[in-house]
């Protein structure tokens, strides 16, 4: 398939569940949302269909999604077979990393190709503040664990907000000191609640970062679907990328 630009359409999103067991102020207020009932969401068969429909049409890399997709019973089982699918090469998920320590020796045994772990913060009042839990130790405790079992493409993206998580900048940074991560500074999007914070734009943060480690080198490797540009830091075996 190409679009309207004719670039590749080679990749797809699926959202299974608009449920989230966080309430980060600058997605979601602290009530919650209304969620949809289960009958309007796809079932696992449903998006199995549509995901050998979208392999049909050239679609090689799929990424699960939510809310928090560990929140959906059984999202394993979905992950396994669309890894099964003729055509699919790639199949990789998001997660606040809360629920996913208890999954991971199974996504290995699946042969999950990368997980994203979402992280704004190191210091656990901070984490509270921002996500309305005390969970950091959870998360943390689950990047160490993918990590040791061999979880290829490990991505950690942080969310850098003024006046709250600016301080843990080089920290998060520091992930791809000593584990080959991809560590992500995500550009805050000024819509819904993220109009009530202000983010920092992705030259800032390269700028701090080469105040704090010195000069950074370009990284020209490819390391997922979207549209992070990549430095490193010497000495690092991960890379540092920056999405505006």
């Amino acid at each position: 398939m190409l679009d309207g630009f004719c670039r590749t359409i080679d990749y797809i999103r699926i959202s299974v569940t608009d449920r989230c067991n966080l309430r980060c102020r600058y997605c979601m207020p602290p009530e919650g949302i209304t969620c949809l009932p289960m009958h309007e969401i796809l079932s696992y068969e449903e998006t199995i269909h549509l995901c050998r429909i979208f392999a049909e049409l050239g679609v090689r890399k799929v990424k699960i999604t939510g809310g928090e997709p560990f929140v959906r019973r059984n999202v394993c089982h979905l992950i396994r077979a669309i890894k099964d699918i003729p055509g699919i090469d790639s199949v990789t998920i998001t997660t606040n990393g809360i629920l996913a320590l208890q999954h991971l020796k199974e996504l290995k045994a699946i042969g999950i190709d990368g997980i994203n772990f979402s992280l704004d913060t190191l210091d656990p009042e901070i984490f509270r503040q921002i996500t309305g839990t005390d969970a950091l130790s959870d998360v943390l405790k689950a990047t160490d664990a993918a990590a040791a079992i061999g979880i290829p493409n490990i991505k950690i993206n942080c969310v850098p907000v003024q006046g709250s998580n600016t301080e843990d900048i080089p920290g998060i940074a520091a992930f791809a000191k000593n584990y080959p991560f991809h560590v992500r500074f995500i550009e805050l999007m000024p819509i819904g609640y993220g109009k009530l914070g202000k983010g920092i734009a992705g030259d800032e943060i390269l700028k701090k970062l080469t105040q704090d480690f010195g000069p950074l080198k370009e990284d020209v490797e490819i390391h997922g679907n979207g549209p992070a540009r990549y430095v490193r830091i010497p000495g690092y075996k991960g890379s540092v990328g920056f999405i505006s």
